[in-house]
């Protein structure tokens, strides 16, 4: 929105910054921030009424959780309201890039809202249909996926081909080209991505570095990708339109600062499912947009690890009656063994940071 002052800027030259995307970042991360702090407890006071007895606990899960009854969830309200609310003042509106990102963030949000809801009313870990969420959550992605790439067609001077292909790290030139099918792939790593995030959001603060690391990864790579010199020097697949994708990353840094604030240990809210399944979306679709979907992998690399200890618990249950954790996701694991809250967070934050720097490696590793 504040784009528009650019055009007067041959009267009032200040506003001629408006036409940097690293200025609209910063204002975009200060603005989410801001909007957190000032609305934060309002919205917390505010959710603690309505819901009474706030998150359900596990009643299988580990004995310090127990303290933690009554505290609210739906906190992804107050992230969503600072991601918004910035993006469509500083971000370019006409960017399709931009349009989408924010449409799987939201769609993803409110599939997470109905899903706290449910359980915050029922009283229940379970909520929304898992069938029902997943089905969901694939329409909206494979939509977004779609018009990604008609964008990338419309904007790339290269093969329309380039457009339904994956990049890989480490090799300037190797793109695999999947076609039509790439729409699944892309939709694939997007609902990949909210539900990683998902799973990790168990302890205070947990989830939310992480992601703020991530987005600040994501942020540089649009950056670069979106902007022609740095990605010819880089030997990065350019992608014209991306680079306005950091506006909305920056927007996410300062949204999970100011969250943080609230949601440091002992939390006053939980993110749930309406912050979690929407953050992941975001930073799946930014990663399919800049064609860094395999290096996604990497940079959100504990989000996987998180993933992966659900699915191996699950499966290897479902073949020998047996457990390979003893509690997942893992990070529940590490508290069975008696790690503190605070060590296990703090030790993943060191392996988000750890992971994120290995992911920007590969920007220069051609």
């Amino acid at each position: 929105m504040l784009l528009w002052l650019v055009e007067f800027s041959d009267k009032v030259q200040f506003f001629n910054l408006f036409r940097y995307i690293t200025f609209r970042t910063g204002g975009a991360m200060f603005t989410s921030a801001l909007i957190v702090f000032l609305f934060g407890p309002r919205i917390i006071a505010s959710l603690r009424l309505r819901q009474g007895k706030g998150q359900p606990i596990r009643a299988d899960g580990p004995q310090t959780h127990f303290k933690k009854a009554g505290t609210p969830t739906m906190g992804g309200l107050m992230i969503l309201a600072g991601i918004v609310g910035s993006s469509l003042l500083w971000a370019d509106l006409s960017s399709v890039y931009v349009v989408t990102t924010l449409l799987v963030t939201l769609g993803f949000g409110a599939i997470g809202f109905y899903d706290d809801y449910l359980k915050v009313t029922k009283q229940t870990d379970k909520g929304f249909s898992g069938k029902a969420r997943l089905g969901i959550e694939f329409l909206i992605a494979g939509v977004a996926v779609y018009f990604i790439m008609h964008q990338s067609m419309a904007a790339s001077s290269s093969s329309s081909a380039f457009a339904s292909s994956v990049a890989f790290p480490f090799f300037k030139d190797l793109l695999l080209d999947l076609g039509w099918f790439f729409i699944v792939f892309g939709a694939f790593v997007i609902v990949a991505a909210g539900n990683a995030v998902n799973l990790t959001d168990g302890l205070d603060g947990l989830a939310t570095v992480p992601v703020m690391i991530a987005a600040a990864s994501f942020g540089a790579i649009a950056y670069l990708a979106g902007n022609a010199v740095f990605a010819n020097y880089l030997q990065i697949h350019f992608v014209p339109g991306t680079g306005e994708l950091a506006v909305i990353l920056g927007a996410v840094i300062g949204a999970g600062m100011g969250f943080l604030w609230f949601n440091a240990p002992p939390a006053a809210i939980f993110m749930g499912d309406t912050g979690s399944l929407s953050l992941g979306g975001l930073i799946g679709s930014v990663a399919v947009a800049t064609k860094h979907e395999i290096v996604m992998a990497i940079i959100g690399g504990l989000f996987v690890i998180e993933a992966l200890s659900v699915i191996i618990q699950v499966g290897w249950f479902k073949m020998t009656g047996r457990r390979v954790f003893l509690m997942a996701p893992i990070h529940h694991h590490f508290e069975k063994l008696g790690w503190t809250e605070s060590q296990i967070v703090i030790r993943f934050w060191i392996i988000a940071m750890g992971l994120g720097m290995l992911g920007l490696a590969t920007l220069k590793l051609r």
